[in-house]
């Protein structure tokens, strides 16, 4: 005789399933926490600047997108982990995001909320440089300012020791649907020992630009660039990544009619994830 196959579960049996995996994973969130507590009583929360770890969030995401499978959504889970990230952190040294507003409120709003949570301080300004210069004067906050766009040169505040500096770029994992999609900088104090430098953003500043200048530096970086009518030329926001250096974009800069005024090192970022349109992992 033909043996039956075994009877499908019932449905409170798989709800029983569920219930137990809810538990355990409240249990590792409260478990996490204890670490947490007895992470700060090590740290006695006495280093310089914040709590941020913006090598060891990048790696973390990035160990994610690989071994996520199913069908829970990509944005769900990163969600979750970047509010458990933002949320740890902010619990080891409380901090505020300062965002600015002036290109688009939504979607800024957005990606702090998708970033950071709810638990975490949002501070709205109507400018990049109000909100980098709300970050100086604080202990351990952090900005949010548009990384492809800019109406002022912000980035020049960053230029002087002891200032705050790009520490990230966002999102940290980049695909076509992203909920949060907007490009955005976080600028912060950060130990020089948690920092990942992938890419370097560079403050260059330049006289006899325009638009073939521009197009000459175009394939070798990404670049915000803010007119200076006081010097014929601009304010520029350059992210090199190993591919690049700074010596070529001078050097670029110089064959193309531009002359280069100064550079200054304002910040690094890990290097965009980007997932594939059709990838298994979206």
């Amino acid at each position: 005789m033909s043996q039956r196959p075994p009877a499908p579960p019932s449905l409170q049996e798989l709800r029983k399933e569920i219930d137990a995996i809810d538990e355990g994973m409240h249990r590792l969130l409260m478990q996490r926490g204890d670490i947490i507590d007895r992470l700060i009583q090590v740290k006695q929360t006495q280093e310089v600047g914040s709590a941020f770890r913006p090598a060891r969030e990048a790696a973390m995401m990035r160990d994610l997108v690989q071994r996520h499978r199913g069908i829970l959504p990509l944005d769900t889970v990163e969600s979750i982990w970047r509010v458990i990230i933002a949320t740890f952190t902010y619990v080891q040294a409380p901090f505020s995001v300062h965002a600015d507003i002036s290109a688009s409120e939504p979607a800024m709003r957005d990606s702090a909320r998708f970033h950071f949570g709810f638990t975490v301080p949002y501070v709205a300004h109507f400018s990049a440089q109000a909100a980098v210069e709300a970050v100086a004067k604080s202990k351990g906050d952090l900005a949010l300012v548009s990384a492809t766009s800019s109406r002022t040169p912000w980035w020049l505040s960053l230029e002087e020791s002891g200032a705050p500096k790009i520490i990230a770029r966002l999102p940290f994992v980049e695909r076509a649907d992203h909920p949060a999609a907007l490009p955005v900088f976080a600028v912060s104090r950060v130990a020089d020992s948690a920092l990942v430098t992938e890419v370097e953003t560079f403050s260059v500043r330049v006289s006899g630009w325009n638009a073939e200048v521009a197009r000459a530096l175009s394939p070798l970086a990404e670049i915000v660039a803010v007119p200076d009518t006081a010097f014929d030329g601009a304010a520029l926001l350059v992210s090199i990544t190993a591919a690049s250096s700074l010596d070529k974009i001078k050097a670029a800069l110089i064959e193309a009619g531009a002359s280069v005024r100064s550079t200054a090192l304002v910040g690094s970022h890990a290097t965009r994830y980007t997932v594939p349109p059709t990838g298994s992992k979206s």
